[in-house]
């Protein structure tokens, strides 16, 4: 009994240390599919690359087909009214976005479109990842009553104190994500969403270019 105990915890050990292996990690852990479209759209919209491709993991784990029972859809979980108002912000004819809604399950599209709106919520919240992330969870409408109401600051961080338990396990689980994979995939291009980006989001929105 005692013999199979050392076993068991021996090979924990094992699992454990393969685990922490950069490539290990990388394969089972925090993998980068559709790597060349997030990286295109994260830089075309100006927003980081690690937390596009956390919140995909966190929202879908990665599964095109992912529909959630509030009607969210695909990779990043866009719900088709949201997709319609990204459509009408992008420009869009009304038969490119009643196709690109009625693709949403299409990593491409899914993926374009939850880039923009990742990048237009940083945009809304002067660069604060914390109170985009939330909104990206809750909506926008929330977040800004909870603003309001809390008083808090552009410079809020406090993830506690978010109301809804959903949100605050969401945006914790994101930002860990971010780490993670700044840290395997490349810790020098790694950007925590300062204002300048802000600022370069706000003149792509400006003079938006497709």
């Amino acid at each position: 009994m005692i013999k199979r105990f050392v076993v068991i915890c021996a090979a924990l050990v094992v699992v454990y240390l393969l685990m922490s292996v950069p490539p290990v990690q990388k394969k089972f852990l925090y993998p980068f599919p559709y790597r060349s479209t997030v990286e295109s759209y994260s830089s075309r919209w100006k927003v980081d690359k690690f937390l596009a491709i956390s919140v995909m993991k966190v929202e879908s784990n990665f599964s095109e087909t992912a529909h959630s029972q509030s009607g969210a859809v695909g990779l990043m979980q866009i719900m088709p009214e949201t997709a319609a108002w990204i459509a009408y912000q992008l420009g869009e004819t009304p038969e490119e976005a009643v196709d690109d809604i009625k693709n949403l399950r299409d990593s491409e599209t899914n993926i374009r479109y939850g880039t923009w709106y990742l990048a237009e919520l940083e945009d809304e919240f002067k660069g604060n990842d914390v109170l985009a992330l939330a909104a990206y969870n809750a909506g926008r409408g929330n977040v800004h009553e909870w603003i309001k109401k809390n008083h808090w600051s552009e410079n809020f961080s406090d993830v506690d104190k978010i109301p809804y338990a959903e949100t605050r396990d969401y945006v914790k689980r994101v930002l860990h994500c971010r780490e993670k994979y700044a840290k395997l995939y490349s810790t020098n291009d790694f950007i925590s969403t300062p204002i300048a980006l802000h600022e370069l989001r706000f003149a792509r929105l400006k003079n938006l270019s497709l």
